[in-house]
């Protein structure tokens, strides 16, 4: 389980990129809602615990127990259709033991690494029709637990997530063309659907944040939130008002943002700490990012760039959507910044993919 590893492998730039981004994470946390701060700074300490714990672990290993995760992770799911409680309308949050979480955020770290063991398994075959159909039933069945939360934006950066692996274990090109000659032209129709009277694709409430995101002066009432981050970012300028600033020209403290610790953690951010801030925030998202890149390319095998590979794309494309819909790029869907936004299981659980991360950097592939 445990190997002797060498001390020059360690990726300190990753844990560094790690531990700036979620401190400036708990002071504009602090500055959002002070009531959570504290709880944020236990989940960075439980959090670079289980880092460690993590990566003198032999990521090898964990993937023999693949299957155990999984159904666990399936389990988890189902669960929160019995004991979930419910907050805003959705059902994400279980409570065992006195510890609530949500399993959704567990269950992303879990797939990249089932898939890691599963295409590293069949990587000679992955462009086989009967494995890549099986691949997909198996992504699809956490994916429809998370849809029906629901949870519309976890399934689309888990989509991605998947594809991503997909894509990386070595699908045919024939089949990724394939797949966008067939997948562009159904996104469009299904867009146009989705926005015809009485469809019943999406629910009512993810239709009308469409149609708020499209024409905003016609949905005011819902329109307003993404109006108000839009705001908050561009009243802070070039250096921002400053943290726990009580400034009655503020956004945030006139609560005219909901969810500032959550979702909308990025017009906080905006505000406060102005351009520079968010730029030093984007540019820390895109070196984590990279640095898991860059340590997939140095795997010894194709699981440990697998496992390397997922991490990239969760943090990509989860701060993607976080940063487009306070940005007003997209429309407004419910999902954290990596790091930054507070929730313990989103940093407890991304603390644990970046531990299997550094272990698969621990076992450098071998030149010459």
């Amino acid at each position: 389980m445990k190997k002797q590893y060498r001390i020059k492998n360690i990726d300190f730039r990753l844990i560094f990129y790690v531990v700036l981004l979620t401190v400036i994470g708990i002071l504009v946390i602090g500055s959002a809602r002070e009531s959570v701060q504290n709880k944020q700074i236990l989940g960075l300490a439980g959090g670079l615990v289980v880092m460690v714990v993590v990566t003198l672990i032999d990521y090898s290993y964990l993937i023999r127990f693949r299957w155990i995760f999984y159904i666990l992770n399936i389990g988890l799911l189902l669960l929160v259709y019995f004991i979930g409680d419910d907050a805003g309308g959705a059902t994400r949050w279980i409570e065992i033991a006195g510890i609530r979480f949500q399993p959704t955020e567990l269950a992303k770290i879990v797939l990249i690494l089932f898939f890691a063991g599963f295409f590293a398994r069949f990587q000679e075959k992955v462009s086989d029709f009967k494995i890549l159909a099986t691949a997909v039933i198996l992504a699809a069945i956490p994916i429809f637990g998370i849809l029906k939360q629901p949870d519309l934006s976890s399934s689309i950066v888990t989509i991605l997530i998947f594809l991503a692996m997909v894509f990386v274990a070595g699908v045919s090109y024939k089949i990724v063309a394939g797949a966008l000659a067939v997948f562009l032209p159904v996104f469009a129709i299904g867009f146009w659907m989705i926005l015809q009277p009485d469809q019943n694709i999406l629910h009512g409430y993810q239709v009308n944040r469409i149609l708020a995101w499209l024409h905003p002066e016609d949905y005011p009432d819902l329109a307003y939130q993404q109006m108000n981050s839009i705001m908050a970012i561009g009243s802070g300028q070039l250096w921002g008002k400053g943290l726990n600033n009580n400034l009655v020209a503020s956004v945030k403290n006139g609560n005219f943002i909901s969810a500032p610790q959550t979702d909308f953690i990025f017009a906080v951010s905006g505000e406060e700490l102005g351009f520079v801030g968010c730029a030093i925030i984007i540019i820390l998202l895109f070196l984590i990012a990279l640095e898991c890149i860059i340590l997939g390319r140095r795997a010894k095998d194709l699981s440990g760039k697998l496992i390397c590979t997922g991490m990239a794309a969760l943090i990509g494309f989860q701060s993607f959507v976080n940063l487009g819909v306070a940005t007003g790029l997209i429309p407004n869907t419910g999902v954290t910044l990596p790091f930054v936004s507070y929730g313990l299981s989103s940093l407890l659980s991304l603390f644990i993919g970046i531990g299997m991360v550094l272990n698969v950097g621990l076992q450098p592939k071998k030149y010459g």
